[in-house]
């Protein structure tokens, strides 16, 4: 073959390439291991007084009592058999406030659920029984 130089393996096209491709690949790999998950909270609501419940406040706190997340619900009649709640938490202790209100009148007493997320608990599905008229 007369014409065709052969380079080696330095003189690569690709290898000049490389150290961007590198660059791309560890910055979307450091980009990706910030993102928290976004999980779904359910709460099925058990008894028969959630028929006068007109408005549900929902607040996830974390360990040092901030809060994370907050999620109003209301309602023109009785809420749903199920209250389901989005949000992005890292894995984590959290407490889950459940505010309740009637029609009429003030916040009932609320709720306070202990939830604990590991990394595989994208789907976390609870009981929640009515609250206590005062």
């Amino acid at each position: 073959m007369t014409g065709v130089t052969r380079t080696g393996w330095r003189e690569h096209p690709l290898l000049k390439r490389l150290p961007l491709l590198v660059l791309a690949v560890v910055g979307l790999w450091w980009w990706r291991s910030g993102e928290v998950p976004e999980r779904t909270l359910v709460w099925r609501l058990e008894g028969r007084d959630w028929s006068a419940i007109r408005a549900i406040d929902v607040q996830v706190k974390d360990a040092e009592g901030e809060v994370v997340e907050r999620e109003v619900h209301t309602f023109t009649r009785a809420p749903p058999e199920r209250l389901v709640v989005k949000a992005h938490l890292p894995p984590g202790s959290y407490e889950v406030w459940v505010f309740a209100r009637e029609a009429t009148g003030p916040s009932l007493p609320p709720r306070v659920d202990r939830l604990s997320l590991g990394d595989e608990d994208l789907l976390v599905e609870r009981a929640l029984r009515p609250p206590v008229n005062r």
